[in-house]
């Protein structure tokens, strides 16, 4: 049983599973399935999942949309003291933008061994050479992050789509 008096840092299931809800919300608007929430203090201060095709905008990663959320609520673009939970691990726009965020804790639920930037292919955001650096942990519900992008693919494929 998860302790919901737990800090997100000691129990992260609790807000994963608000950004996989957020994953299942792109999916269904024929989004890649991909969620992300951040926590400022323990509260949830952004939500958001994928929006590429809706938008017609390569930047509208849910990362992406999470972290201008979080700004605009904090009015601050630094964003410290928050958490970003995302069911992916980053790529590396969104890898450059925790770290021009300054956002400490970076928590994600299952590797990009194509495009992740946090830990499969690139460690952008533990690069010596940067001014600011996260501590970033993966495999937080990874199946159940994992299950609903192998769903999402081989939905499309089976629609002859990519």
């Amino acid at each position: 049983m998860i302790d919901r008096s737990a800090s997100p840092l000691q129990q992260p299931e609790p807000a994963m599973w608000r950004a996989l809800a957020q994953a299942e919300e792109a999916a269904a608007n024929g989004e890649v399935p991909v969620g992300a929430v951040i926590l400022h203090e323990d509260r949830i201060i952004a939500e958001a999942h994928n929006q590429r095709e809706t938008l017609q905008d390569p930047t509208a990663h849910a990362e992406m949309i999470a972290i201008t959320q979080a700004a605009q609520a904090l009015g601050s673009w630094r964003l410290l003291d928050c958490t970003l939970f995302v069911t992916l691990e980053p790529c590396p726009m969104c890898a450059g933008a925790i770290v021009q965020a300054r956002i400490p804790r970076v928590i994600f639920g299952t590797l990009d061994p194509k495009a992740g930037a946090t830990h499969s292919l690139y460690q952008i955001t533990n690069d010596p050479r940067l001014n600011h650096r996260a501590v970033v942990s993966g495999g937080v519900l990874a199946e159940e992050c994992a299950g609903i992008l192998r769903e999402f693919f081989a939905a499309r494929r089976a629609e002859g789509k990519k």
